[in-house]
């Protein structure tokens, strides 16, 4: 575990200093791009090597900002279009990116709830995003660091390869710093 957290924490530093809007205009910068998305995807199926199975990608990720990709290949049901188990998979991971990524490897992220509520049928790959606030993320870490855990919630809206909006995801998440102490904290709050 301790080597995750030092792979997490590390790519989590080259993210800091990708430009997302880098192209093949600026060589340099677009390979530091597409390497930090691609050691994201590596990680997370070094982690979870279902999402990878099932055609799961990180393709964009910043502060506080994060966009994933289900590919439809693969993730077909019974009539062609996408299965309910990969709308799920892409709506879910990316909270525990922004948290792994934006608060680092001393929180752990922990789906507690999650609702999905189906609007179209998918017959493409889909699309996700999640944005977390800058203040969001630091009262989440204060929150965390204070009684060793915080909640926090994220809305999705997943989209099919034409723009259409196909799904929206509720997720509740907890965050829990590891290696939290109570009587720890409580001696270094009181003057």
């Amino acid at each position: 575990m301790a080597l995750m957290d030092r792979v997490i924490g590390a790519t989590g530093q080259w993210l800091a200093g990708v430009d997302p809007d880098a192209t093949l205009a600026r060589p340099l910068a677009w390979a530091r791009k597409t390497g930090g998305y691609a050691a994201v995807n590596r990680v997370i199926g070094l982690s979870i090597p279902f999402a990878t199975r099932n055609g799961f990608a990180v393709e964009e990720v910043r502060p506080g900002y994060v966009r994933a990709k289900i590919r439809l290949k693969g993730n077909k049901n019974h009539f062609g279009s996408l299965y309910a188990g990969a709308y799920f998979l892409v709506a879910e991971i990316p909270g525990g990116v922004l948290s792994l990524f934006d608060l680092g490897p001393a929180y752990t992220p922990i789906l507690k709830e999650m609702t999905l509520q189906f609007l179209a049928p998918a017959n493409s790959d889909v699309t996700v995003e999640f944005t977390l606030a800058p203040e969001t993320l630091e009262a989440i870490k204060a929150e965390a660091d204070t009684t060793g855990r915080a909640a926090f919630s994220l809305e999705g809206y997943l989209y099919d390869k034409e723009g259409q909006h196909v799904a929206t995801s509720l997720a509740h998440y907890r965050v829990r710093r590891k290696g939290f102490q109570a009587d720890a904290a409580k001696a270094t709050a009181q003057p």
